[in-house]
C-alpha cells in the first residue's frame, strides 16, 4: 500500500504517526493509498523549518522571488498531464476537468509573479517642511493554508503563490482525501530554487489543523472548505491572534429571465451544475426560473443529462466523474427520497451508478421549495434544483435572503436588467450571461455573508494584503545645528 508522505524542510518525510486515513480511488471505491496523518510535532517541525528559511527568504530580492515564480510556472505548464492525472486518480473528476483546473492555477502564478510592480509603496515628498513620509509592505512570517479536496492543485496555488511572492513562508495542510499533488507541486517548487523550508506540507486531518492553530509562530491561516469549519478556523484562529481568511460554503443561483436563450441557458445550468460532480463550491445549484422562463428551460436542461457521459477517469469519453467517496455519494443521493420537490432526472438510475465506484449520474429537481432541503442545504454535487417564481424582485429576494453569498448569476437580453441585477444582488461575485463568475486571477475571489469569514478575499490584490503588513515611514534629516526641544504636538504646516 502506497503511503503518502509529508514534505518539511525541503524533502520528503515519512510519518511517524498512528493514525492511517484512507485514499481512495473514486473510480472503482477501492483503498489505493494510505495518509499518516500528523502527529502535533511533526506539525511544530514543519512550522520550525519555515520559521528558520524566512529570514534569508524574506531578504531575498524581489527580482529573485519573481524568478522563482516565472521558473515554477514554466514547471507546472511543463507537467500540466502529470499534475492533471495525479489530481483526477485521487480526486476522480476527469483529465480534462483536472487540467483546466491546473490552467486556472496557474494564472495565479503568473500574478504572483509580477510582484516587484504590485508590492510598491507610496512616497509622499515634503509632506511636512523637510519631512518625507513613505509606506511599505513587509511579510508576515509563517503563514498556513488548510484547503479542500474539490481542487487540490489550484486552492493551494491561490495562496502559497502570493503567501511566498512577498516573503512569506509556508505550511500547507491538504485534504487528506486527494493529498498526493501537494508534494508534486513541493518538488516544482524546489526545483524552482524555492530555499528548503519556504514551502511544507503536513498531511492529516483535523489534528493537524488544530495544531496548526495553536502554534504561536503561524501568523495566518488561509482556508477554503465548509461553512462549519470555516466558522470554527476564523474564530479559533483569531481568538489566538492570528489573521484569519477562511472561505465557506455555497449555494449559487443562476436567475433566468423570460427573455433569456434558451439554449444558452441550458448549456450553461448543465456545465455549471455538473462539472466536477457538482463538488464546486462555485457550482450553480439552484436555477430561478422567472414567469414563463421554466416551462421550456426545464425540459432542454433535462435532454442534456441524457446525454452526459459518467465515467472512469480512465475512459476518454467521459465527461463526468465520480464523487470523492461512497459516504459523500450516499448523502448527495438521499436528497433525492426528500420531499419539497420533483425529480425530474434521478441520477441513480445512470448506468455508472449501477456499477463499482462513488458514481452518481446528474440529477434535476423541479418545482422545488424554498423551505425544502433542496434548496436550503449545500448538496455539493450533481443535483440541479430548480425554483419558479413569478417576478424579478421574487428572484432576487431569493438571491439576498439566503445565507450565503458567493456567487450569483443573471441570465438575460436585457442590459437594463442586468445592470440592476449586478447591483443589487448582495453576494460577492455576480456573472452577467456567464454561469461561474470566478474571476480572473488580477481580482480577487470571495463571497459575503456565510461565504466569508475574514475581511479580504483570496489572491489577487487583496491576496497580496492578507500576507504582508504596511509599515508607515516617517523621515527627516536636519540640520543638527537646527535641532531643539519642541513638547509640542508634531505639526506639519
Amino acid at each position: 500500500m502506497r503511503t503518502v508522505k509529508h514534505w518539511i524542510g525541503g524533502s520528503l518525510v515519512d510519518g511517524a504517526g498512528e493514525r492511517r486515513l484512507p485514499v481512495y480511488d473514486p473510480a472503482t471505491g477501492e483503498t489505493q493509498a494510505e495518509v499518516v496523518a500528523a502527529t502535533a510535532d511533526e506539525v511544530r517541525a514543519a512550522v520550525r523549518a519555515a520559521l528558520d528559511a524566512q529570514p534569508a527568504w524574506r531578504a531575498a530580492s524581489l527580482s529573485r522571488r519573481a524568478e522563482v515564480m516565472f521558473r515554477f510556472r514554466d514547471l507546472v505548464d511543463a507537467n500540466r498531464l502529470q499534475i492533471a492525472s495525479l489530481l483526477s486518480a485521487e480526486h476522480g473528476k476527469t483529465v480534462a476537468d483536472a487540467g483546466g483546473e491546473v490552467a486556472r492555477g496557474l494564472e495565479n502564478v503568473e500574478f504572483a509573479a509580477g510582484a516587484p510592480h504590485l508590492l510598491k509603496g507610496g512616497y509622499s515628498e515634503q509632506a511636512a517642511t523637510g519631512v518625507d513620509v513613505y509606506s511599505i509592505r513587509q511579510p508576515l512570517g509563517v503563514v498556513a493554508g488548510i484547503t479542500p479536496f474539490n481542487f487540490p492543485a489550484m486552492v493551494p496555488m491561490w495562496m502559497f503563490c502570493n503567501a511566498l511572492v512577498a516573503g512569506n513562508t509556508f505550511v500547507l495542510k491538504p485534504s487528506e482525501k486527494d493529498p498526493s499533488v501537494s508534494l508534486l507541486l513541493a518538488d516544482l517548487l524546489r526545483r524552482a530554487g524555492l530555499p528548503d523550508g519556504a514551502f511544507n506540507v503536513v498531511q492529516g486531518d483535523k489534528l493537524a489543523v488544530d495544531a496548526l492553530i495553536a502554534d504561536p509562530d503561524v501568523q495566518a491561516l488561509s482556508f477554503v472548505g465548509s461553512t462549519p469549519v470555516a466558522r470554527a478556523i476564523y474564530e479559533a484562529g483569531t481568538r489566538a491572534g492570528k489573521r484569519v481568511q477562511a472561505l465557506g460554503g455555497a449555494k449559487n443561483h443562476m436567475v433566468v429571465l423570460p427573455d433569456a436563450d434558451v439554449d444558452a441557458a441550458a448549456d450553461a445550468a448543465v456545465s455549471a451544475g455538473f462539472g466536477s460532480a457538482g463538488e464546486r463550491c462555485m457550482a450553480v445549484s439552484v436555477v430561478v426560473a422567472v414567469g414563463s422562463a421554466g416551462d421550456a428551460l426545464v425540459p432542454a436542461i433535462a435532454s442534456r443529462l441524457e446525454k452526459i457521459r459518467v465515467g472512469p477517469a480512465s475512459d476518454p469519453d467521459a465527461e463526468m466523474g465520480p464523487l470523492i467517496t461512497g459516504s459523500h455519494r450516499d448523502r448527495v443521493a438521499g436528497f433525492l427520497d426528500e420531499t419539497g420537490g420533483q425529480v425530474v432526472v434521478d441520477g441513480r438510475q445512470a448506468t455508472a451508478a449501477e456499477g463499482p465506484g462513488f458514481f452518481l449520474g446528474p440529477s434535476l429537481v423541479d418545482h422545488v421549495e424554498a423551505g425544502s432541503a433542496f434548496y436550503t442545504e449545500e448538496i455539493f454535487g450533481p443535483v440541479l434544483s430548480v425554483v419558479r417564481v413569478d417576478t424579478y424582485d421574487e428572484a432576487l429576494k431569493l438571491v439576498n435572503d439566503n445565507p450565503y453569498g458567493n456567487g450569483t448569476a443573471i441570465f438575460t437580453r436585457d442590459g437594463g436588467a442586468a445592470r440592476r441585477f449586478q447591483y443589487d444582488a448582495v453576494c460577492g461575485m455576480v456573472g452577467v450571461n456567464v454561469p461561474i463568475p470566478v474571476p480572473v486571477a488580477y481580482y480577487s475571489f470571495g463571497g459575503w455573508k456565510a461565504s466569508l469569514f475574514g475581511d479580504l478575499h483570496m489572491y489577487g490584490p487583496e491576496g497580496l494584503q492578507f500576507y504582508t503588513r504596511t509599515k508607515v515611514v516617517t523621515s527627516r534629516w536636519p540640520d543638527p545645528a537646527t535641532s531643539e526641544v519642541d513638547l509640542g504636538f508634531p505639526k506639519v504646516r
